[in-house]
């Protein structure tokens, strides 16, 4: 199996944040460097889906797919009504 070439990273976290960190550690039996490539990962993932959205968000102004104010606040009127509208297209 090949070896992944790893770097250290430092980050100065708050101490309530760590305890949490070492408690996780424990309880799943794993280092506390797994815990953070996992939580890094796992943000690091989020971001990049949020910033895909967001350029396609862009991508859907620019191209005019766009609903007007009016009928979107319509639409979220209705949501506490007992006929809510359909979703503005």
């Amino acid at each position: 199996m090949a070896k992944t070439e790893t770097r250290v990273v430092t980050a100065h976290i708050p101490v309530p944040l760590a305890e949490k960190v070492d408690q996780l550690a424990d309880r799943l039996e794993r280092s506390r460097a797994w815990i953070m490539k996992q939580a890094l990962s796992a943000w690091i993932a989020q971001e990049e889906e949020r910033d895909r959205l967001t350029h396609e968000a862009l991508a859907d102004v620019d191209a005019g797919r766009v609903s007007n104010h009016d009928s979107v606040q319509a639409w979220a009127d209705s949501l506490s009504t007992d006929e809510p509208l359909p979703l503005p297209r």
